[in-house]
């Protein structure tokens, strides 16, 4: 029975944890790690090999990317009104905003998300909570 417990407890997923990703310590979970991790980088991380080899390296630049991208998207956010009212119309402006205020929201889950996988492929381990 305890080993049970013990298996059982290696496989939890975090709340934030991408569906795209086996739980920590699931058999096979680090390769579905490194597909998910990849896809999310530009497409031209895959032609380093240091990334395909070592996937915490490729999670460290995972979260930079995402954080680079959360970065141009409040820039974008901060600036749609003054840059875009000379080139589209009040609608077309608010429409692009509100664009804008959605992939905020998408980046900061999937900056959450990049970045438990990069603490499990550290070595963290979660614990189920009651």
């Amino acid at each position: 029975m305890c080993a049970t417990m013990n298996r059982m407890s290696s496989s939890v997923a975090p709340p934030g944890w991408p569906a795209a990703v086996r739980p920590p310590g699931a058999p096979d979970w680090e390769r579905t790690a490194v597909g998910w991790l990849l896809d999310i980088c530009p497409p031209d991380y895959r032609g380093y090999a240091v990334l395909r080899r070592h996937p915490v390296v490729l999670a460290r630049f995972a979260v930079l990317h995402v954080e680079a991208c959360q970065g141009a998207v409040n820039r974008g956010l901060s600036e749609a009104r003054g840059a875009l009212r000379d080139v589209a119309g009040q609608a077309a402006v608010e429409a692009a905003v509100e664009a804008w205020q959605c992939e905020s929201a998408r980046l900061l889950a999937e900056r959450r998300a990049v970045g438990l996988v990069e603490e499990a492929l550290r070595g963290r381990r979660f614990v189920p909570r009651l």
